[in-house]
């Protein structure tokens, strides 16, 4: 079977370092599905609208290997599952697969949220999610249900400032929706699970800047933003 790249998600997620574990219904982030020429037909999409929810399948573009066993970052790190026990990229066919929130059409291209993407992900496919068949409350969460509600405080110490956003000092003029997404990609955690030194400085480009924190005692604390260099 030949796959056929129909999109390439666009979104500020240059970097892997950073990108959501999961897919999360109260994601700021969004994304912007592009469609190549060939499948850019308004036909195509008539009736999306009705739909909330949306499935992507996508590509690892960045994984070329699977591994039987992998060590889930929620985990510590240390303890090793089978990788069809987890989401991990490592796959035999390195596919993924998340449920978005359907925000609108703008000029022909899809805009979601929620999607645990990086920059420039070719997507293979796009279905309706249907709470009636694809939602099912009583299902078990096996390991994952430990750390589902795992989240960590994020504090905005930028020289002194918690307020970057209006502080003019620094010239960045950083929009509000990028703070909150920055704020968001923090609370869930980004470093390996086998990092915790509260010493290290940690950094993480997203939308156009570099953020440097640090982490300690379950608080993030940013300690720096800046454009990102080019």
């Amino acid at each position: 079977m030949e796959l056929k790249v129909i999109a390439y998600a666009r979104n500020g997620h240059t970097d892997k370092f950073g990108i959501p574990r999961q897919s999360r219904e109260e994601s700021p982030i969004l994304t912007r599905i592009v469609f190549e020429p060939e499948y850019n037909v308004p036909e195509a999409l008539r009736g999306i609208e009705g739909y909330s929810h949306l499935w992507l399948i996508w590509g690892f573009s960045e994984v070329d290997s699977w591994s039987p066993t992998v060590r889930p970052p929620r985990l510590g790190g240390n303890t090793r599952m089978g990788v069809f026990a987890t989401r991990s990229p490592y796959r035999p066919n390195p596919l993924g697969l998340s449920s978005v929130r359907l925000i609108g059409i703008e000029n022909g291209d899809l805009i979601v949220s929620g999607a645990d993407v990086l920059d420039g992900t070719p997507i293979y496919d796009i279905k309706p999610y249907l709470s009636f068949s694809d939602s099912h409350p009583d299902a078990k969460n096996g390991f994952a249900e430990e750390t589902k509600d795992y989240q960590l405080e994020v504090k905005w110490q930028v020289e002194g400032t918690t307020s970057i956003a209006e502080d003019k000092r620094y010239g960045l003029g950083l929009p509000r929706d990028t703070k909150d997404a920055i704020t968001y990609i923090l609370a869930q955690d980004p470093r390996p699970a086998y990092q915790d030194d509260p010493e290290r400085e940690y950094k993480m480009d997203y939308d156009g800047y570099t953020i440097t924190f640090s982490v300690k005692k379950q608080v993030v604390v940013v300690k720096k933003i800046e454009k990102t260099k080019k």
